[in-house]
C-alpha cells in the first residue's frame, strides 16, 4: 500500500481540530484508503481503537443509519467519556440531511470528523447553511506517476518508461493494480463508469435522456483536452433530426463535472487579467476512462500528455487555468498561493516550427514566474529562461 503523502500532510494539521474535514474525489480514487491511514496514524500516536469510529455508508450493515437520527443516536451511544473521538463517514452523501448530524457532533461533542463524497455537491445546498466557516477540503485525485511507480516498486529507466506507456493506457485508478490483463483492467474501469453515471449522475440528477448524457460522456472521453463547443453539439443532434437545447447540454455538461469524472478548465487573459466566460476545457480525472470507449491513442498523444499534466497540476495543488495571450494559448497556468508557474505540453518537438510555436507562446509574458515546456523528448531544449522537461522527469520531480 502506497501511503497517500502528498494529501496527509495537508490533512495532519487537522487532525485534532474540531473543523470538519471534507476529503472529496471520483469514485475508488482512493479516499476510503487514505481515511484508513489517518486512523492508524492516531493509533500510532496513542489513539485509543474505542476512541476511532469508522463508518462506511456503502456497506450494507451500516444501510440503517442511512436515517440521520439513527446515525445521531448511534454516535452518541459510543459517546462515553469526555476525550476526544476521532469518527470517519465514508460515502456520506448516502445519508439524507447528514449535514445535520455531522454539524450537531461538533458543536456538542468532543470530536475530530472526517467525511468522504463522490460527488462536489457535497460542499453545496444545505451544507453550506449548516456549516459554512467550519469545514476544510481536500479532493483526492487517483494515483499520480509518481505514485504508481512506488507503489510498484519501479526505478529502473526502462521500465519506469514502460511504466509510462501503462499509465496513458489504464490511468491511474487504484485498483485497477490489482487486475492482471487487459480485459480485466478495462472490465474494472467500465464498472467504475458505470457506478458513477448511474448513481452519481443519473440517479441524483433525475436524467429523463439516458442516451444523450451518454453520447456527450462519450465525446469527451475520447476527445479530451479540447475545447468543448455546446453550440457544436446542438447543430449535431439538429442534423440527427434531435432538437436538444443548449440549456440542456450545459446542465448535463455540469452534472458530469459535479460528479468528478472530468474537471473544467476556465480562461485566463493574461493581458486583462480576467477570466473569460464561455469556451472551457475539460480533462478526465483519470485518463484510463478513455480506454473503455475507444483503442488506440497514439493519434491524441498530445491531448493525453496534456491531460495526465493538469491532473498531476491539481494533485500537487495548484489552481490550474487556460491561459489566453495575444501570441496564442499557454495550455497551463497554475497557482499556489504566491507561487505560480506556465505549463505548455506538446507530444515532441519534431522541427524548428514546432518549437518555435511551443517557445513562442511566451514571448509577451514578461514576468519572471518559471516557464515550461514539456514533452517527451529526451534531449534538453530549453533556452531563454524557457525550462524544457521530459515528461517523465517532471512528473517524478
Amino acid at each position: 500500500m502506497v501511503l497517500r503523502e502528498r494529501f496527509l500532510k495537508k490533512i495532519r494539521p487537522f487532525y485534532n481540530q474540531d473543523i470538519i474535514k471534507v476529503l472529496i474525489g471520483i469514485r475508488r480514487s482512493g479516499k476510503s484508503v487514505i481515511l484508513s491511514q489517518i486512523a492508524d496514524e492516531l493509533k500510532k500516536d496513542g489513539t485509543d481503537e474505542k476512541h476511532i469510529i469508522y463508518m462506511n455508508f456503502e456497506d450494507l450493515d451500516y444501510e440503517e443509519y442511512a436515517d440521520y437520527k439513527k446515525l445521531n443516536d448511534y454516535i452518541k451511544d459510543k459517546i462515553v467519556d469526555d476525550k476526544k473521538y476521532y469518527i470517519f463517514f465514508d460515502e456520506i452523501q448516502i445519508v439524507h440531511k447528514w449535514e445535520k448530524v455531522v454539524n450537531s457532533l461538533r458543536a456538542t461533542q468532543n470530536t475530530s470528523i472526517f467525511i468522504t463524497g463522490s460527488n462536489s455537491d457535497l460542499l453545496s445546498g444545505d451544507l453550506a447553511t449548516h456549516i459554512a466557516g467550519r469545514y476544510v477540503s481536500f479532493k483526492i485525485t487517483p494515483f499520480t506517476f509518481g505514485e504508481v511507480c512506488e507503489l510498484l516498486n519501479i526505478k529502473d529507466k526502462a521500465e519506469v518508461k514502460k511504466c509510462f506507456s501503462d499509465y496513458i493506457k489504464w490511468g491511474g485508478m487504484p485498483q485497477r493494480f490489482m487486475q492482471t490483463d487487459d480485459f480485466s483492467c478495462k472490465t474494472y474501469l467500465n464498472d467504475i463508469y458505470d457506478s458513477i453515471v448511474i448513481k452519481d449522475i443519473v440517479a441524483r440528477f433525475n436524467i429523463k435522456d439516458i442516451d444523450l448524457l451518454n453520447r456527450i460522456v462519450t465525446y469527451i472521453l475520447t476527445t479530451p483536452s479540447q475545447t468543448f463547443s455546446p453550440e457544436r453539439m446542438k447543430k449535431y443532434f439538429q442534423s440527427e433530426s434531435r432538437n436538444v437545447s443548449l440549456e440542456t447540454i450545459y446542465n448535463y455538461l455540469d452534472y458530469i463535472v459535479r460528479a468528478n469524472l472530468i474537471s473544467k478548465a476556465e480562461r485566463y487573459d493574461i493581458r486583462g487579467k480576467r477570466i473569460l466566460t464561455g469556451k472551457y476545457k475539460y480533462y478526465l480525472t483519470d485518463l484510463g476512462f478513455t480506454n473503455i470507449l475507444s483503442d488506440g491513442k497514439k493519434a491524441q498523444m498530445g491531448a493525453y500528455l496534456e491531460n495526465i499534466v493538469y491532473n498531476e497540476l491539481i494533485a500537487r495543488g495548484y489552481n490550474v487555468n487556460i491561459g489566453n495571450t495575444d501570441n496564442g494559448e499557454i495550455d497551463f497556468i497554475a497557482t499556489r498561493f504566491e507561487e505560480k508557474i506556465y505549463v505548455q505540453v506538446a507530444y515532441i518537438l519534431t522541427d524548428e516550427k514546432v518549437i518555435e510555436r511551443e517557445f513562442g507562446v511566451y514571448k509577451k509574458i514578461e514576468d519572471n514566474f518559471p516557464k515550461y515546456v514539456i514533452t517527451m523528448d529526451d534531449f534538453d531544449f530549453s533556452c531563454n529562461g524557457i525550462i524544457h522537461k521530459n515528461i517523465i522527469d517532471f512528473l517524478l520531480d
